[in-house]
């Protein structure tokens, strides 16, 4: 995580989302680059998790391109360089907290310098490491899934709802962790529904 990454750019052109019959947004355009952080807002229904799905490469887009340099979205240096972490719990309740975090490593192929042991540490889950996580609380849960942050080598982070279930201290860690990444040349594009105090956030309305 303290590693400096190379510098990278998000090109969002003139994308269009439908959804049934449901016109969610259309002709979107915006550009990220090493050191934005993106707080993406809007009404309920408005598209923020379809648009954070898109850029994932998980859904497509109706219109529009969107790239990371030079690398179109479902191509595979695309794919490497994006991390998505979805606002549902993607874990097992029959696997501890260190066999889910080793799960969703090898989904998300990240790998750097940090134990997944470290990992849980750094998310306040020191003692839950072989703790099945039927047991865990929900905010406990949610952190060990976001414990996934300390692992990444992805340089865009794509966050729905990221403090959700999270107590003021976890909040204050994963968004030291978001800062940490863009501060050291990566991007954030996240939503919440709640008070943030990320520095030099930038607004991008649905």
């Amino acid at each position: 995580m303290t590693q400096s990454l190379d510098s990278v750019t998000l090109k969002v052109n003139k994308v269009e989302c439908q959804r049934g019959y449901n016109q969610l947004f259309t002709d979107l355009s915006f550009e990220a680059k090493s050191g934005d952080i993106f707080r993406i807002t809007g009404t309920n229904g408005s598209g923020k998790t379809s648009l954070l799905k898109i850029l994932a490469g998980i859904n497509s887009a109706e219109a529009g391109t969107v790239a990371i340099d030079s690398h179109s979205v479902g191509c595979e240096n695309y794919q490497q360089s994006v991390l998505y972490l979805g606002h549902l719990s993607a874990i097992s309740s029959e696997l501890t907290a260190t066999e889910n975090l080793h799960f969703l490593t090898q989904i998300n192929d990240s790998k750097n310098q940090y134990s997944l042991t470290q990992a849980l540490i750094k998310v306040g889950l020191r003692g839950y490491e072989d703790e099945y996580c039927a047991k865990l609380s929900a905010g406990q849960k949610r952190r060990v899934i976001l414990a996934t942050l300390f692992l990444s080598n992805a340089k865009v982070w794509l966050l729905d709802e990221p403090f959700t279930a999270l107590d003021p201290l976890g909040v204050e860690i994963v968004e030291g962790c978001i800062q940490q990444h863009c501060e050291n040349g990566g991007i954030c594009l996240f939503t919440t529904h709640q008070d943030s105090s990320l520095k030099n956030q930038k607004i991008l309305s649905l």
